[in-house]
């Protein structure tokens, strides 16, 4: 009886094809869609998590100040290079600690310049980042020590300066001095804020503060945590230490922040994750409207076969019978639909995942749930046209014109 009316369905729904397409229209455009908006949002979700990643592993940002952000500091003193080197010694499950100042300058070579960041740390800044070097080699520990004029520059300053070209032993003019460059880091790309992370010139700390700054400010302290230690143990003991070098009373309250990437990485996946979820349920409420669209092509089928269905009564049809045909025929159409949205918002999701530089990440439970749900739509909007259908009266069917 099942293979009988399924046979039944598809014979209907050939007889009418554009009809039946129109009908289903909905149901891909609601399949589709929210297969497309889940898949790109999870693809979304795991490019932040790189992104901030590739800020450091297991690292904390300390810094002057009660909060984040412009104005944070609010006049807190900042750190020395000596706060670095106590913090590597004296704390536990501590990788590398680097000691971070930056400005903003124009930087001159081969008759270019270009307005970049110049940072100025020490070679454990390379390791807090995860940098690599494509060529060249670190700063030495009399560099380091002196003041050398010496950088390491990212890749995007290479082009702007060197067109591409080999860098290394080349001159780069930092403001008011020059420094030749020993090292060019390996590109990272764009950044968690959107920023280009390749986009700096990396000199000796000293060097910085005593030529291009003027100061021996250090806004900035990376600390990079050994895989397996304990983030909050780590924290805990960072905090009590920097509290006892800043000279705080136990009634004071800290004049530094402490920023676990992990955790701004866990906030961002989140929001990430909660906004995939409200486009998926927004893309959700087509198919609804593809399952009222179906009620309704199923209602005017009834209407239309009114005699047919009077005829099958009449010469011993069941009420099951007559309702299970209708309700395959619409469960058909349903799941019609389900298959062509998945195959459309696969094509889809690889065009835009393309398109927004983000991973495509094929989700099996989506595409398996959003099939199920568009075959579950069939039976909740086809039940009630197959019931009508089922309950006519043969001698009044039989009479309809």
């Amino acid at each position: 009886m099942l293979l009988n009316s399924l046979l039944q369905a598809l014979r209907s729904i050939r007889r009418n094809l554009m009809r039946s397409f129109l009908t289903v229209l909905g149901i891909v455009i609601g399949v589709s869609a929210v297969i497309t908006m889940v898949t790109l949002g999870n693809g979304a979700t795991l490019a932040v998590q790189a992104q901030i990643s590739s800020l450091g592993t297991n690292l904390l940002q300390v810094r002057p100040g009660q909060r984040l952000g412009p104005g944070g500091s609010g006049g807190a003193p900042s750190f020395k290079d000596v706060d670095a080197e106590a913090i590597a010694q004296q704390i536990g499950g501590i990788l590398a600690v680097a000691p971070e100042a930056r400005t903003s300058a124009t930087v001159v070579a081969n008759g270019r310049n270009w307005a970049t960041s110049v940072m100025g740390s020490t070679n454990a800044w390379l390791q807090t980042g995860n940098w690599t070097l494509e060529s060249g080699r670190e700063f030495t520990t009399d560099e380091l020590r002196v003041g050398a004029a010496v950088c390491l520059i990212g890749q995007t300053v290479r082009r702007e300066l060197f067109a591409g070209g080999d860098a290394l032993g080349e001159r780069v003019r930092v403001r008011q001095f020059s420094c030749e460059v020993v090292g060019v880091l390996a590109s990272k790309g764009q950044g968690a804020f959107g920023n280009d992370q390749d986009d700096l010139v990396l000199l000796p700390l000293k060097t910085l503060q005593r030529r291009v700054t003027g100061s021996t400010r250090v806004p900035t302290l990376l600390v990079s945590m050994k895989d397996g230690s304990d983030p909050e143990r780590v924290k805990a003991s960072l905090t009590e230490l920097l509290r006892e070098r800043r000279k705080l009373a136990d009634t004071d309250d800290d004049n530094f922040n402490v920023l676990d990437t992990k955790q701004l990485a866990d906030t961002f996946s989140g929001t990430t994750r909660v906004m995939t979820t409200l486009l998926g349920a927004v893309a959700a409420v087509s198919l609804l409207v593809g399952g009222i669209g179906i009620m309704n092509i199923m209602l005017v089928s009834v209407t239309e076969r009114t005699r047919e269905i009077g005829l099958r009564l009449a010469i011993g049809a069941l009420e099951r019978e007559v309702l299970l045909q209708f309700l395959i025929e619409a469960v058909v159409l349903a799941a019609l639909g389900g298959l062509i949205g998945i195959v459309l918002a696969t094509g889809a999701s690889l065009v835009l995942a393309q398109a927004m530089q983000v991973p495509y990440v094929f989700s099996p439970g989506v595409n398996l749930l959003s099939f199920l749900f568009s075959a579950g739509i069939g039976v909740l909007f086809g039940y009630f046209p197959a019931r009508r259908a089922a309950r006519m009266d043969p001698i009044e069917a039989l009479r309809h014109e």
